[in-house]
C-alpha cells in the first residue's frame, strides 16, 4: 500500500477489444495506486487536457477519500453492443446473461438498415421482457434522428430510450418533441464545462452519468442531485478497476434503470484476476467499495510499448496541471 499517490509507476496498459468500439480497436490508460487503493486513468482519446484533468480526479479519488457507502449490494446491468453485425450482436448479448442491453447505432452514414437488423438480433436474443435502448453519439441530425428513432423502435419491439441522438442540447429538445421514446443525454452533460449549469430538464427525458468523465463519483453525485432528471450510469468501456467506480455510483443513486457497466466483455482480457473480473452474473455486478488490485501477470501481458507509454506519461502531466 502506498503512502502516496504514486504517478511516476503508473502502469500503462493497452488491451484489444474483441468488436471495434466507435472506432477503437485497443483500449489504453494508467493504473494510479493511492493511499487506499487502484484507480483507473482513460480519457479518450481527443479530448482536451481540461477534461482528462476529471478523469485523472476520478481515478485518484477511490485511492484517496474513497467512495460514499452504497445503499445496495449489487445492481442490474446492460451489456454493450457495438455496431456489429446480427448474428455477433446475438451472440454478445447471450453470452452477457443480462436482461438489458445497451446498442450502438448511427456509427456511419446510411447505417439505418444495418442498425435495424442489429436490434431485431438484440431482441431475439434477449425475449419479449428485455429492455433495449441505443446510443447515436450524437451523429445524428434532427430530421435523420426522428425518422431513425421511429424505425428502431419499430426493429426494437419498444425502446427505453435513445441516448444523445444529435451533439448539441438544442438539437436534443428539437428531436424530444417529435418522438414518443424517451430521450437521454450523455455526451452533452461530460462535455460541458460546467454539468450543473445546463438546462437539462428542458432538453431530455434521462441524464446518463459517467463517472471517469465527471470527475469520479462523488461530483457526479452531485450533477445527479442537481440536473432535475432521473439518472443512470454508463460507461463504453473500462477495465474492472474502471468500471467499478461507475457501480459505486449505481449503488449509491435512486434510480430503477440498469446501469450500462457490463462492458468488461468487450476487452480480450483483463488487469485483475479472473475472480475478481467484474464479469455479470444472472444480470447482476456487485458493489465494493474499492476496486480489485491489478494481478502482476496481467499487467505484463498487457504492458503498453515504450512509445504508447511515453504518450500517456505526457497525456497524464497535461491533465495534472489542470487539478
Amino acid at each position: 500500500m502506498k503512502t502516496w499517490i504514486d504517478f511516476d509507476g503508473a502502469p500503462v496498459f493497452g488491451i484489444p477489444l474483441t468488436d471495434a468500439l466507435g472506432g477503437v480497436r485497443v483500449f489504453e490508460g494508467m493504473l494510479i495506486e493511492g493511499p487506499q487503493g487502484w484507480g483507473e486513468f482513460s480519457p479518450p482519446a481527443g479530448c482536451t487536457d481540461r477534461q482528462a484533468a476529471r478523469w485523472l480526479t476520478a481515478a485518484i479519488e477511490v485511492g484517496t477519500v474513497g467512495w460514499p457507502d452504497p445503499v445496495r449490494g449489487r445492481v442490474p446491468v446492460a451489456v454493450t453492443v457495438p455496431a456489429v453485425g446480427p448474428a455477433r450482436a446475438r451472440q454478445i448479448v447471450a453470452e452477457a446473461g443480462c436482461n438489458a442491453a445497451a446498442v450502438r447505432v448511427a456509427e456511419c452514414p446510411d447505417s439505418l438498415a444495418e442498425d435495424i437488423a442489429r436490434l431485431e438480433a438484440v431482441r431475439d436474443a434477449l425475449g419479449p421482457s428485455g429492455v433495449i435502448r441505443c446510443d447515436a453519439n450524437g451523429n445524428w441530425d434532427i430530421e435523420t434522428a426522428v425518422a431513425a428513432i421511429a424505425a428502431l423502435d419499430r426493429a426494437a419491439g419498444g425502446l427505453e430510450f435513445v441516448e444523445q441522438p444529435c451533439r448539441t442540447l438544442d438539437e436534443v429538445s428539437a428531436v424530444r418533441c417529435r418522438v414518443d421514446v424517451p430521450i437521454a443525454v450523455d455526451q452533452s452533460i461530460r462535455d460541458a464545462p460546467d454539468p450543473l449549469a445546463l438546462p437539462l430538464s428542458d432538453a431530455a427525458d434521462i441524464a446518463v452519468l459517467t463517472v471517469g468523465a465527471l470527475g469520479g463519483v462523488r461530483r457526479a453525485l452531485r450533477v445527479a442531485d442537481g440536473c432535475g432528471l432521473p439518472c443512470t450510469v454508463a460507461a463504453d468501456v473500462q477495465t474492472s478497476i474502471g468500471f467499478a467506480g461507475g457501480l459505486a455510483l449505481a449503488g449509491v443513486l435512486d434510480h430503477d434503470f440498469t446501469s450500462a457497466l457490463a462492458g468488461v466483455r468487450l476487452l480480450s482480457g483483463d488487469v485483475v484476476s479472473a475472480g475478481r473480473s467484474l464479469i455479470p452474473v444472472d444480470g447482476y455486478l456487485p458493489v465494493a467499495p474499492m476496486p480489485a488490485a491489478p494481478e502482476p501477470g496481467r499487467l505484463q501481458r498487457f504492458a503498453a510499448d515504450a512509445g504508447t507509454v511515453a504518450r500517456w506519461r505526457d497525456r497524464l502531466k497535461g491533465a495534472q496541471a489542470y487539478l
